[in-house]
């Protein structure tokens, strides 16, 4: 059984809201378990325990929250190497549209390269003109539907992921699901 790891930090509730919707998407996914937590309570037993990681953080002046940044520096500094090979991806919300939030997904894609991990985008649209090729964004709260369904969309296709290269589930591969001129492997 696949494992994802929905790890948050959330100054306003906001991006904790987004990773509500994250473990929504990843929840689709049939024998995946998701587990959520808000960096204040994760371990590095978490990230050593999931198979695929959707990591989220407030946007601070373009980049990851300190708080993020601390944990990936402290907590997980000795576990260099071990966690190499697991799959991920990122969420942010800003103040504000223009506020950076593609920015700071970058700055936590860095952070997972940085440990090996395979990182993604999605291609597919939410909703009409909004995409998560850098990772979920949010201006504020993720009020609005095309918002909440990229977040969904995000723990989705990483709970496809998970299935398909962690549990050799085949059949939950995404572009075979989605388009029936892709023939079966």
């Amino acid at each position: 059984m696949g494992k994802v790891l929905v790890l948050f930090d959330s100054a306003s509730g906001n991006t904790a809201k987004m990773a509500d919707f994250v473990a929504q998407g990843a929840e689709q996914i049939p024998g995946i378990e998701v587990r959520l937590r808000s960096v204040e309570q994760a371990t590095a037993d978490d990230v050593l325990w999931c198979d695929g990681l959707a990591l989220g953080s407030p946007t601070n002046m373009g980049l990851l929250s300190w708080k993020m940044k601390r944990f990936w520096d402290e907590t997980m500094a000795g576990h260099w190497m071990k966690i190499d090979g697991k799959i991920g991806t990122v969420f942010s919300s800003s103040g504000g549209w223009g506020g950076g939030s593609e920015l700071a997904c970058q700055s936590l894609l860095l952070v997972l390269m940085n440990f090996g991990f395979l990182v993604f985008g999605v291609t597919d649209y939410a909703s009409k003109m909004l995409t998560a090729h850098y990772g979920a964004v949010a201006a504020r709260e993720p009020r609005e539907e095309g918002t909440q369904a990229a977040c969904r969309l995000l723990g989705k296709r990483l709970a496809e992921w998970v299935a398909v290269f962690c549990d050799g589930r085949k059949d939950q591969h995404p572009l075979l699901k989605s388009d029936p001129r892709m023939p079966p492997s």
